[in-house]
Parts: structure tokens; sequence; C-alpha cells
């Protein structure tokens, strides 16, 4: 990832999509993207320099755990981050985790969506089929 340290799918943003997808698409035609991984930056962040590491949400967990750093939420994205320092490189990371992913997944019945695709399978944090399940169908094709 080439671009600044932020949400991997910031709410707003994914709000703003469905709000042009569905005047234009019969919301039950659209499959809402939903993304298991997350990315760590190097700090600071130069445009056209820094590029992110991509890590799965559980790992970023697993990371903030080790590195005792404090997991905050940001409320414009509904998305966890957090920041630590390894040397003398400071890093930030954004992932997802089963309240922001509780919260996309909500999105679904909202705006009358057909369902989800998510990308990385593998990379999903644990409690993630918990929350699918608890709230769909699954339907393998």
């Amino acid at each position: 990832m080439s671009g600044p340290p932020m949400a991997i799918s910031p709410v707003n943003q994914i709000r703003a999509v469905l709000d042009y997808a569905t005047s234009v698409i019969d919301p039950n035609k659209i499959l809402m993207g939903f993304s298991l991984y997350g990315y760590d930056w190097p700090l600071p962040y130069v445009q056209g320099r820094t590029r992110a590491s991509g890590l799965s949400n559980n790992d970023a967990q697993n990371l903030a755990l080790a590195e005792q750093s404090t997991i905050q939420w940001d409320r414009q994205s509904e998305s966890p981050h957090f920041e630590y320092t390894t040397g003398s490189t400071a890093h930030s990371v954004w992932f997802d985790d089963a309240q922001s992913g509780a919260i996309k997944l909500s999105l679904v019945d909202e705006y009358g969506l057909r369902g989800v695709t998510v990308w990385v399978l593998g990379n999903e944090y644990p409690q993630f089929w918990y929350l699918v399940g608890d709230l769909y169908n699954v339907t393998k094709y």
C-alpha cells in the first residue's frame, strides 16, 4: 500500500459509495466488498516513497499486544488503529476487528444489499465467522 496511514475500509467512505451505488443499481444486485487485512506504515509517511506492509487483522492485534500499544478507535472511519516504535522507526497500524466488522456487516441490511464478498480468506480475525454466522446464511458458490 503506497497511500497514507488510514483505515482500510472507512465506514464513512463505504457509505458514500453505497449511497451512490444503490441510487443507480438495484441493491439486491450488490455484493459489498469486505477486507480481511490490515496495514503497517513506517513513519514519517512520505508520499511516493513510504509503503505499508500488509498483515492479517489477527496479527495486527497480536502486534499491539506484543508492543504493549493501546488500540485507539477512530469514530469517523469506525476503525481501530495503534502506533508503536521499533528501533528508531515509528509505525502506524490500521486494521479491522470484531467491532468494526459488525458495523460494516450491518450495512448489508441497512442498504438491502445481496450480501458480502471477502478478501483475503485466511486473514480473518477469530470472531469473523461467528459474526457472519450469527447474522446471515452463508452460501458457497
